[in-house]
């Protein structure tokens, strides 16, 4: 009988052992310029006309005297929240800077550079969509026993299969206009592929990010993932557009569903208090409100293109909150820290730079 008491506590203490773990919640927000986040509403573009359609009303939510209040009003759980409980970097205000190190500065280039830790300027020159010659993070630790099969890839453009090349990688990667994955679709799931089917497009290879969000919310609920990585895309798609008023909407929905996906995983006790936010962008953008219009675009030939930022908040994260110190760090960081996170040997990165200072030894 002792023999079979003894069986089962020592079962009991590798299943809390395997849900102790941590978990990493990988986010990237396209093309969300650094000067939103630390700033908050541009006065030079939430006063021009030919890039707002109801200039009051977006004021009203959005536009305050003091810069702090105006972020707030913009990513209000990142700046009431999510701040005490973790690092912001790259407000280059303070002489913090976080940059990424690729020289074509598209979105493709830019998630190679975020996901594998290595830019590859010769291999990725454009948005085409070609099997991604470099593997991931996501894709070495789906080949390793303790993550195979326990990562989920969801993303609103849809490059994102070629991006992490998921014939080579088997990810499961839920991206563009695709239904669940899942072998036995949640009630909530098979509405949302209803409604995204009936639902207008407005871009061809980027569906809204409502969709993509709330497949990952069902993933977290019902398949419970190691890893999670959730690519949002609604706001680099409405800067091109020149709309700045959705895209300052788009960018505080996005917070929005940010705090859902927090929320939830503090209420679920296989993520509660085991979870590591980490947030970032592939590419920043122009600045000026000219004839150029550059703030609509990046790319070589736009100035502060590689510039970016990065959050982390949550399990394992000093509690700095927004860094002060006049340092320069790098997308190519960001693959390490993960990898840190998760207490895994990524002996790929041996050429790159170390992971992020934000993390507890």
């Amino acid at each position: 009988m002792k023999k079979y008491v003894f069986i089962l506590i020592l079962l009991v203490s590798v299943s809390l052992t395997a849900q102790r773990e941590n978990k990493v919640i990988w986010i990237t927000i396209d093309g969300l310029r650094w000067q939103e986040l630390y700033k908050g509403a541009d006065s030079l573009l939430i006063n021009e006309a030919k890039f707002v359609y109801s200039k009051e009303e977006l004021k009203q939510k959005f536009w305050k005297p003091e810069e702090k209040k105006r972020r707030e009003a913009l990513f209000p759980f990142f700046w009431n929240e999510a701040v005490d409980k973790g690092v912001f970097l790259g407000n280059r205000q303070l002489g913090n800077k976080f940059s990424l190190k690729n020289k074509v500065l598209l979105s493709y280039a830019g998630y190679n550079e975020i996901l594998t830790g290595n830019p590859d300027d010769e291999n990725i020159k454009d948005n085409s969509k070609l099997n991604n010659p470099n593997k991931t993070l996501l894709e070495i630790l789906n080949e390793s026993q303790e993550y195979q099969g326990r990562i989920r890839a969801f993303g609103s453009w849809d490059v994102f299969p070629y991006i992490l090349n998921e014939e080579r990688s088997k990810l499961s990667v839920n991206a563009g206009y695709r239904h669940s994955l899942r072998e036995n679709p949640s009630p909530n799931e098979l509405l949302l592929n209803k409604i995204q089917d009936e639902f207008p497009k407005r871009w061809g290879t980027v569906r809204f990010d409502t969709f993509t969000h709330n497949y990952a919310l069902e993933s977290l609920k019902y398949d419970k993932p190691l890893v999670t990585y959730i690519a949002y895309g609604e706001t680099d798609d409405f800067a091109h557009e020149g709309n700045y008023q959705k895209y300052l909407e788009s960018a505080h929905k996005t917070d929005k569903m940010i705090r859902e996906l927090w929320e939830f995983v503090q209420s679920d006790p296989f993520y509660k208090d085991q979870t590591t936010f980490v947030i970032t962008t592939d590419h920043g953008r122009g600045e000026e409100a000219t004839e150029e219009n550059t703030w609509k675009h990046h790319g070589r030939s736009i100035r502060n293109s590689e510039q970016s930022w990065f959050i982390a908040f949550g399990n394992n994260v000093k509690e700095l909150g927004e860094a002060k110190s006049r340092d320069q760090y790098f997308a190519t960081q960001v693959a390490a820290t993960v990898a840190k996170l998760l207490n895994f040997n990524y002996k790929e990165m041996a050429e790159v730079g170390p992971s992020l200072p934000v993390l507890i030894d």
